[in-house]
């Protein structure tokens, strides 16, 4: 499935949108197109060209090649990347289990490939750790960093978010926001504007400095905005096997080379949607980004230190909501932030006496013990490491949270304890509801798959399009539905 058109049937929102859409996805979406497909994608497709960047050779169908695997790599995606099959890596490599989940960093294998044409670049730009808002940026701070800098961006003021920021407050909303990396985005900014090096403010910088002309997409925030959601789009798509090929903006198609890591996709991709052929080489080149990021912040590749384990496993979690309560599944597999992929999150409503978006004295609970990381207007986030970092470990996050009772930043909860009142504040929605996702060491975990969701041994299948899908344990299928009728109701057990 090519990743410009994998996710243009999520028009289908429209109708679902009793779930929810998480603050900041009204910055990318536009009535004039199908959500979760940038505008820049929607060029008409030129007869299929290739660019010509592999020194691959043309494998026999079947031939076993010899791969490491990567931070975060899994059998289903491995499959999709090699153009092979689970059952036959599975048999090249009996020493691995069958219900594998993450694969372990540098574990060598092989894996039997049948070779497509069109392959891109073999060269790696950055380690998937330094792609994520992760443990790699703990000790990182973006504004002493930028005010350090002669450029641009360290005189330049915006209003984002409902409040006036500086350049480094808002790279770092977004950083935080999207779970990307701040250090990659001050690289992108730098490689395509000379933000932290040119003292001329760009006559662009305020309109459409990274070149998403879009009205929906003007100044500086919001490019940041439309950057981070295309690369999580892109980075996620080579992390679960959606995405298999880049198609160009002059109808050229590429498809990534199977060695390639995530991060690495992500920016030939973002690249893909703004340049032209020579340019885009140019930039996912050694002498491109991974250049401008070494001339920042010194080689990517020293010292890297993956961010996903071998056998990554879920904690224990409950239903987002008190034992003995029934609330409704009102939304499967979808969007945590933003639009498009990684679909990471899920929907719970409380049992109402009308719909829409009416208070509710219910409370959303806290799945696991914890201490509570962040909490905002509307989000509250739930560090189940207890040190207090979003970045490190495993997090819960909340969404649609009311202002009215939510819980603090900095409070210990214990398992079931209260995190806030449903709601519709924030981003979106049409109906009160709880929506939640995870994530590990900074990484969006989606919601079903490999390491599925699993509340109360409930576990999460995703369905046909975004907020479909079921919850299943032993016999009984608990279907997703914004109705809130009664086969989507489920009652929490957990104690």
């Amino acid at each position: 499935m090519k990743i410009s058109f994998a996710c243009t049937w999520l028009m289908l929102l429209a109708i679902l949108l009793g779930a929810c859409l998480p603050q900041g996805a009204a910055a990318i979406l536009s009535s004039s197109e199908p959500t979760g497909v940038p505008a820049e994608v929607n060029t008409p497709a030129a007869a299929a060209q290739i660019i010509p960047t592999s020194s691959r050779p043309i494998y026999s169908p079947g031939e076993l090649v010899d791969y490491q695997a990567q931070s975060g790599d899994n059998l289903p995606a491995l499959a999709v990347h090699f153009n092979t099959t689970v059952p036959e890596i599975l048999k090249a490599n009996t020493f691995i289990p069958a219900n594998a989940t993450t694969l372990p960093p540098g574990m060598p294998m092989k894996i039997p490939i049948y070779y497509t044409p069109f392959w891109g670049s073999e060269y790696q730009i950055i380690p998937d750790s330094l792609f994520i808002n992760g443990p790699a940026q703990i000790g990182f701070d973006t504004e002493d960093f930028v005010s350090h800098t002669a450029g641009w961006l360290n005189q330049y003021t915006e209003y984002a978010s409902d409040e006036l920021r500086n350049g480094a407050q808002i790279v770092d909303l977004v950083a935080k926001n999207f779970s990307v990396s701040p250090r990659l985005l001050l690289a992108i900014l730098e490689y395509q504007t000379q933000a932290l090096t040119d003292a001329r403010l760009p006559e662009t910088a305020h309109e459409y400095a990274l070149g998403a002309e879009d009205w929906q997409k003007k100044g500086l925030y919001l490019q940041l905005v439309w950057a981070a959601n295309v690369l999580n789009n892109a980075y996620y798509g080579w992390r679960t096997g959606e995405l298999d090929e880049i198609e160009h903006l002059d109808g050229q198609i590429e498809r990534p080379d199977p060695w390639q890591n995530a991060a690495s996709v992500a920016l030939q991709y973002y690249f893909s949607r703004l340049m032209d052929d020579e340019t885009y080489q140019q930039a996912i080149s050694p002498e491109g980004l991974a250049q401008t990021y070494r001339s920042l912040f010194g080689d990517p590749w020293a010292g890297n230190q993956p961010h996903i384990p071998g056998s990554l496993e879920q904690p224990a979690l409950a239903l987002p909501f008190a034992p003995g309560l029934v609330w409704a599944f009102t939304g499967g597999p979808h969007t945590a932030w933003g639009d498009g992929i990684p679909f990471s999150a899920l929907d719970f409503a409380p049992g109402l006496e009308s719909s829409g978006c009416v208070p509710t004295e219910e409370w959303a609970t806290a799945m696991a013990d914890g201490v509570v990381a962040r909490s905002e207007p509307a989000l509250v986030i739930l560090d189940l490491d207890g040190d207090g970092d979003e970045r490190t470990g495993w997090t819960i996050y909340y969404f649609h949270v009311a202002p009215d009772g939510q819980v603090k930043t900095g409070a210990v909860l214990k398992k079931g304890d209260p995190i806030g009142h449903p709601s519709c504040e924030g981003g979106r929605a049409t109906g009160t509801h709880i929506h939640i996702a995870r994530r590990y060491n900074g990484e969006w975990i989606p919601a079903s798959g490999v390491l599925a969701f699993n509340l109360e041994g409930w576990v999460v299948q995703s369905g046909v399009i975004p907020y479909l899908g079921t919850l299943t344990r032993n016999a009984r299928v608990i279907r997703a539905c914004t109705c809130s009728d009664q086969s989507s109701q489920i009652e929490s057990e957990s104690k």
